[in-house]
């Protein structure tokens, strides 16, 4: 809205907007236009929290203000160049900030503590588009900055803590605004988005806080105002419900230069030790975003990498692993890192599904779609390392039919240990060719092995298709079926002006789920008693629908629910520990130990972004 004067505006400010509204349409003429324009020159100053207004688009989108006064409060020398400034007298109603950002495009001369006058053009600015669906960041653009004076007391900053925040995440979308919460009045004692979104610009403090994700290669990281707030043994935040968002994580940058101060490198469970202070501004890559002046320091509470145990001779061991991009051109490093988890940390599982192994020649687009070079690379790494001398198994894909990186060519590949399981290998299979289910000797067999699931369904269509192998350990058939399901890009962020955010991503990933549900069913109505694992990246959560489709009709179940609800996760992002790996088994599989080894997303050095799922049991 931009014509609608905001219930917080001073009289007469409402009145100059509707007056020079009225100008601008050519409503008022002669007389009446020189009154008008006499009693909007009459008209009280515009002031920060009039541009802000009481809901998330300003009252004054669009429209020029003149000498707005503040005091700055930071200043941004480096990707979206400008500076917060702030009115210290403020409104006194808690739903309209007193901060705003000044959008310079050049680097900013300002100093925090000087007094300005800014005159400008309001605007609201969509970080990632209009089409992201992600909330906008009220600014000043085209700016003509004056200052006063230097020198002054920055205004104090608003404290964020865990009895400020409120539990409630956000109100729910007006229907008659296709689920916007943009016109919605806030109610910061209500709602956490609420208020945030009424202190965004302003400058805010967190104090000692909780790092719930680990430092990334933006220079940024979480942490939580919110110490008990569905917190596990390890120190992260846990997500386990659509409708229980973590509502104490916000998103820790800071305003100085890397070159002039490296940012902090934590782990998840470390602690921000006299947190954080600066404006807050709202990004497309985490939403409310506390931008620091200044930060504190990382206290290491020594997080350790997991060790899962090894499995007994009677139990088989399955693993599964997204290994991010692997392919020859990455360093010896990465391959030595991620043989040595195999090894150490995984105790060397029977059956390691991979996912995100690329071609032998990485991103280079040129058609290339055999994985030899990458595989042997690993595993070599693998026996290097004092592992077992694995065998491996894999189709190639269609050139770019697969989605992932352009030229990657990523797919799914079994490594096995020869040494205590076979793989029953039934030729024929290839990128385009499905393996189907027949019954052999009063067993479920694979027709073909390894071999692909419906690779024609649409639903895989630039995605990677399901592969599939028959596997025997101690004479028992094993079916183990490796996914990469479609990825969460896409979907609106939880801090979405939609509320629920759209997850358009579930569409795909829905068919994918009752593909493989429909083949298991096969196999089940072709031996109830067979051992059929489903494991991958799933690239969804163990209470979405996408699991539910898997696990329809008792034909699967989800083996992470096995775990206690703290323990539920392999991949942190944005502050919540999650679960988007996972390992479903068959109703045969009655007994088994189940472990998610918590050994990269927690962490500011990542051989991988997931954290290896590992299944053992006696077939």
């Amino acid at each position: 809205m931009t014509s609608r004067p905001s219930p917080s505006l001073p009289r007469t400010t409402a009145v100059a907007t509707l007056l020079a509204t009225a100008l601008a349409a050519g409503l008022l003429t002669g007389a009446a236009s020189a009154t008008a324009a006499a009693s909007a020159d009459d008209a009280a100053p515009v002031r920060i929290h009039d541009i802000q207004g009481s809901t998330r688009l300003s009252p004054l989108a669009g429209r020029p203000v003149a000498d707005v006064e503040g005091i700055v409060t930071g200043v941004r020398t480096y990707g979206s160049k400008g500076f917060w400034f702030q009115d210290p007298k403020g409104d006194g109603d808690a739903a309209t900030s007193e901060g705003v950002f000044v959008f310079t495009s050049a680097a900013p001369t300002v100093r925090p503590g000087d007094a300005v006058k800014v005159s400008g053009t309001v605007t609201e600015y969509v970080p990632g588009g209009p089409t992201s669906g992600n909330q906008s960041l009220t600014q000043l653009s085209k700016p003509t900055v004056t200052v006063l004076s230097s020198g002054n007391p920055v205004p104090a900053p608003v404290l964020i803590d865990s009895r400020t925040v409120p539990s409630r995440y956000a109100p729910d979308g007006d229907p008659a605004a296709g689920g916007s919460i943009n016109g919605l009045a806030l109610n910061p004692r209500r709602y956490a988005l609420d208020l945030y979104e009424s202190l965004e610009g302003s400058n805010v403090r967190v104090g000692t806080s909780r790092v719930v994700g680990a430092t990334d290669a933006h220079a940024e990281l979480w942490v939580t105002v919110k110490p008990g707030e569905n917190d596990n043994r390890r120190g992260g935040t846990v997500y386990g419900s659509y409708a229980a968002q973590n509502t104490g994580r916000i998103q820790i940058q800071q305003l100085a230069p890397l070159a002039e101060r490296p940012f902090p490198k934590a782990n998840v469970g470390d602690v921000l030790s006299g947190g954080a202070t600066g404006p807050l501004d709202f990004n497309q890559y985490g939403g409310y975003t506390l931008t620091a002046n200044t930060l504190g320091t990382v206290v290491d509470r020594g997080l350790k990498r997991e060790q899962t145990r090894k499995q007994s001779r009677g139990e088989l061991a399955v693993a599964t692993y997204n290994v991010e991009n692997l392919d020859p051109t990455d360093p010896q490093e990465k391959f030595d890192a991620l043989a040595k988890a195999v090894v150490e940390n995984l105790a060397s599982p029977d059956v390691v599904a991979l996912e995100e192994i690329q071609d032998d020649n990485g991103k280079q687009n040129d058609g290339t779609v055999a994985a030899g070079a990458t595989v042997k690379k690993f595993t070599d790494a693998i026996a290097a390392a004092g592992g077992p001398a694995y065998a491996w198994t894999s189709i190639d894909p269609e050139n770019n039919k697969d989605g992932g990186e352009p030229g990657g060519n990523i797919r799914q590949v079994f490594l096995y240990n020869p040494a205590r399981v076979s793989l029953t290998h039934r030729a024929g299979g290839d990128a385009t060719r499905a393996t189907g289910v027949v019954r052999e000797r009063g067993r479920a067999a694979l027709t073909l092995s390894p071999g692909r699931v419906d690779p024609a369904n649409a639903a895989w269509e630039n995605s990677r298709k399901p592969l599939a192998a028959e596997f025997r350990f101690r004479g028992e058939p094993v079916i183990v079926v490796a996914n990469h399901f479609g990825s969460k890009g896409g979907d609106e962020a939880l801090t979405s002006h939609h509320q629920p955010p759209v997850r358009s991503s579930e569409v795909r990933r829905l068919a994918q789920a009752q593909t493989v549900n429909a083949f298991v069913k096969d196999v089940l109505k072709a031996d109830r008693r067979a051992n059929v694992l489903v494991l991958g990246d799933i690239n969804d959560f163990e209470f979405s629908a996408t699991t539910e489709a898997l696990t329809d009709g008792g034909a699967l179940r989800a083996a992470v629910k096995s775990l206690p609800r703290s323990e539920r996760y392999s991949y942190v992002f944005q502050g919540n520990s999650q679960v988007l790996d996972q390992i479903l088994t068959s109703p045969a599989v009655k007994h088994f130990s189940y472990d998610s080894v918590h050994i990269n997303a927690e962490f500011a050095d990542q051989n991988s972004d997931h954290d290896p799922q590992v299944l053992r049991f006696r077939p």
